[in-house]
């Protein structure tokens, strides 16, 4: 029969449950919350309770649309952590109850492993090449900006990550002083494909190693619109397709350079991308603008496993079954790790 693992991703706001079988993806459900866009980002407490009326029914589906019986799961995978504490909770919760009534392994999982692990996710469907090890991942996502060296499925090392910002706070924070709406990184992808990328030039951090920064961009960007807010009312409307692809280019050169010189720091160019960023058409061009210029071999994942799912995390968890790295009923969430 294989090894089947259930997967649940619950970390922000999405609740998410997969089945996997032997390292494919059987079935992968999501379910947002549209509740936080009048608020303008993720509203904890609205967040975990919506995570409680979710997970069952998601659960049910993922195990139906798979066909598969509850008797036929090997283990159960879920985040522990980075994220919100109480959306883990619901999560981390419901894995221990399921796990203990059927008496199978319970699997702690790192939700930023399960980003760059995205890479090794199988269909039945298509026959994709993963990377080989080593191999680099750049991390990129609303809450995490990093670059990781994996050595093995379960080996990974952080090389450089941000010291504030996210790569994806920036867009979301730039887009909403732009009056666009939560989360912004889809419409200014959307705008940037209108604009021109060259009309506007924001300042590049001056950050040492492998690290990031994108508090200073937003910062500059805030500036730059007031000023000219003051000589134009009207100046965001006529401007805002060329100064989505201004933002989207100058964020996309900011982490493809750190990228870059990862790779001439470690020697590797087995390369990839990962984390809901990823998705964003500028970053994209721009790494693979990269890989043909320095021989990469460049891996981007499908846009609907960029974002948080419970397939990463189903993904990961088969690896860690693999190793026998299994949790005990004790195990706590954590919204740091």
């Amino acid at each position: 029969m294989g090894v089947t693992i259930l997967a649940i991703e619950s970390s922000c706001d999405d609740t998410s449950a997969a089945v996997v079988r032997d390292g494919y993806v059987l079935s992968n459900l999501i379910a947002g919350q549209e509740v936080h866009r009048s608020y303008g980002g993720v509203v904890p407490e609205l967040a975990s309770r919506a995570h409680q009326a979710n997970i069952v029914p998601v659960v049910d589906q993922a195990l139906k649309r798979a066909g598969t019986d509850i008797s036929e799961i090997s283990a159960l995978a879920f985040t522990r952590g980075p994220g919100l504490l109480g959306s883990l909770l619901v999560g981390a919760s419901f894995a221990k109850g399921f796990a203990l009534a059927r008496n199978i392994p319970l699997i702690e999982v790192n939700h930023l492993q399960a980003h760059v692990l995205v890479h090794f996710i199988k269909r039945k469907e298509e026959n994709r090449p993963a990377p080989g090890f080593p191999f680099l991942c750049l991390l990129v996502s609303g809450g995490h900006t990093g670059i990781m060296l994996l050595k093995s499925h379960l080996e990974m090392e952080t090389l450089g990550s941000t010291i504030d910002d996210a790569a994806g706070e920036a867009f979301d924070k730039c887009g909403k002083l732009m009056g666009l709406p939560y989360p912004a990184g889809p419409e200014i992808d959307r705008l940037a494909s209108q604009g021109n990328k060259n009309a506007f030039k924001f300042s590049k951090p001056s950050v040492p190693d492998l690290n990031f920064s994108f508090s200073g961009l937003k910062t500059s960007f805030l500036y730059f619109l007031r000023d000219r807010l003051k000589e134009d009312p009207d100046f965001i409307a006529r401007n805002k397709a060329d100064l989505c692809a201004s933002l989207q280019a100058v964020i996309a050169d900011i982490l493809i350079e750190k990228l870059i010189a990862a790779s001439k720091a470690t020697g590797i160019r087995e390369i990839g991308i990962a984390g809901g960023v990823s998705a964003n058409s500028g970053l994209r061009n721009r790494a693979r603008e990269a890989a043909r210029e320095r021989g990469w071999k460049l891996f981007i994942p499908d846009p609907g496993l960029t974002t948080d799912n419970a397939a990463m995390i189903g993904i990961t968890g088969y690896y860690k079954y693999l190793g026998k790295e299994f949790a005990g009923q004790d195990i706590a969430p954590q919204a740091r790790l």
